[in-house]
């Protein structure tokens, strides 16, 4: 689905990405990890565009987005992103934000659009939250609404930048069930996190990055149990208690 060769990523003098070869199937996912700076966010930025590479090329579906030709935003209404902050919109109620982009880019009605924000917010629970305000949830009640906002534009694929680092220890665990049951219905995923059990027991294919580049990868089984890397080994042994 995404194919990734020889990207580059720099800000003025410094050098963020260098030359990442990489591949994320139908299907499929992937888990990011790696130390603060290692460049895992600004890989998942590239991906949609939300960074913009210095080289290489990324393909996805078959279509190269880093051809300066290609309409990027349209491409994009097929990758669903959830940042580390939620980006809610604090001045409209749940059911808008959700209605917001479907309506706005895809030109859905606003009867179907409502129609499938409630049934995703039946699915995490939520629907009595319809008529809130941001201001009036948990963290862990924000970022499940952002994933479904994400949902409402039914992409082929979700992009993850650290979903869960500005949650309270408390609330992680409902947004984590969220991205599970997504897993395990097929959606193809790419998750940059510091949770490794997350990690361990969702991922396909699990890629530690350092100093902008992927030092290692493999299954879960491979990275955790046996990694090969001296620079995994040591990451691991801080981050596994």
């Amino acid at each position: 689905m995404i194919k990734v060769s020889g990207l580059h990523k720099k800000f003025g003098n410094l050098h963020v990405l260098k030359g990442i070869d990489s591949h994320i199937s139908k299907g499929e996912v992937v888990v990011v990890i790696g130390p603060s700076g290692s460049g895992k966010s600004t890989f998942l930025r590239c991906l949609n565009l939300l960074e913009e590479p210095s080289d290489g090329e990324i393909v996805f579906e078959g279509i190269s987005i880093t051809d300066k030709k290609q309409d990027i935003n349209r491409l994009r209404q097929k990758m669903g992103m959830v940042f580390q902050q939620f980006n809610l919109f604090p001045h409209m109620n749940v059911l808008d934000n959700i209605m917001l982009s479907p309506m706005k880019t895809k030109n859905v009605s606003k009867e179907v659009s409502k129609k499938k924000a409630m049934e995703l917010l039946k699915r995490i629970n939520l629907q009595d939250k319809a008529s809130n305000f941001p201001k009036q949830l948990s963290g862990g009640q924000k970022q499940r609404i952002a994933i479904v906002r994400a949902l409402a534009m039914e992409p082929d694929v979700m992009l993850f930048d650290e979903p869960t680092s500005a949650l309270d220890p408390e609330m992680v665990g409902e947004v984590l069930k969220v991205m599970k049951e997504l897993a395990a219905e097929g959606m193809t995923m790419v998750v940059v996190t510091h949770e490794m059990g997350f990690a361990k027991e969702v991922a396909d294919r699990v890629i530690l990055m350092d100093e902008g580049v992927i030092q290692e990868e493999g299954t879960p089984e491979q990275i955790f149990n046996n990694p090969q890397n001296v620079r995994t080994q040591e990451f691991l042994s801080k981050v596994l208690y």
